[in-house]
């Protein structure tokens, strides 16, 4: 019992850090200014349609349950971080979207089994420490025959990249974390649901980002509104030796990943994993 209870606690304390960390800063501006077109386009490889129940795992402010609910579908928007659902409101109201927003956990989701026709998360699952249990959570809540559709950044893409980079200023992992890009892996998330789904599509794809004017320009923008690199810089606070080596190491990151179109600003290439299933019967 004691074990069980320090386990509770330590799990416990580990969300809270979580849900701290993607408070900060503004990443619902990021996803809006920078990957406005991926919750779309995983909606779409979803086959949302009009009266279908979706869920949204760790929405963040909406960019894949947005589109969802102005598809016709009833939306649940799940997150760990109800800090987030403010600018999602405001959107959804702009737009017309009609859904709900809910805090959950995606590790322990408080749904039913089976309650939802496709459940999705577009760059928001991965970030769950546990890989197991998150993909467990995704697959109990779907119906049989639903569909289960992840969009995730590729280890070997720049946001990968970027999590590599930041690595060796961040605090150690806790005990049984997963690195968050090992979602952008085909044979680990296959490895993940197992036979519990059949008709896995996967497919690499990229998003072109060029809102950047130099690669000085994304590493202040990430430092400023991304709730882990924000983490990474607080980690080092007070060695700045340390942290200008990070600075070095995001500008050339962006540096390197320049396509170089010739127009003075930087454009990158931003990789990720598009997969969905259908959950076995």
């Amino acid at each position: 019992m004691t074990m069980q209870n320090s386990v509770t606690e330590a799990d416990r304390a580990l969300k809270t850090k979580h849900r701290a960390m993607w408070a900060q800063g503004d990443y619902p501006s990021l996803a809006a200014e920078v990957i406005p077109e991926l919750g779309a386009v995983l909606v779409e490889a979803c086959g949302v349609r009009s009266g279908g129940r979706v869920l949204d795992v760790a929405a963040g402010s909406g960019n894949a349950a947005i589109p969802a609910a102005l598809a016709g579908a009833d939306v649940v928007a799940s997150d760990l971080t109800p800090e987030l659902f403010e600018a999602g409101r405001a959107v959804a109201e702009k737009q017309g979207a009609h859904l709900t927003w809910q805090e959950a956990d995606a590790e322990a989701l408080p749904f039913g089994d089976a309650e939802f026709d496709t459940v999705l998360s577009c760059v928001g699952v991965m970030f769950a420490p546990h890989h197991q249990q998150a993909a467990d959570e995704l697959v109990r809540v779907c119906r049989p025959g639903g569909t289960i559709g992840l969009l995730n950044w590729t280890p070997q893409g720049f946001i990968g990249r970027m999590f590599a980079a930041m690595k060796p200023y961040a605090p150690p992992p806790p005990p049984g974390a997963q690195p968050p890009p090992l979602w952008g892996d085909e044979d680990h998330v296959r490895a993940l649901l197992g036979d519990r789904v059949t008709d896995v599509r996967a497919e690499r794809r990229t998003v072109r980002v060029d809102r950047f004017e130099t690669p000085e320009a994304f590493r202040d923008y990430f430092k400023e509104r991304y709730g882990p690199t924000i983490s990474v810089y607080k980690n080092i606070a007070g060695e700045p030796e340390r942290a200008a080596a990070l600075d070095a190491a995001l500008v050339d990151l962006a540096r390197d990943g320049d396509l170089g179109t010739g127009s003075g600003g930087t454009a990158l290439e931003w990789e990720y994993l598009l997969l969905t299933a259908r959950r076995a019967g």
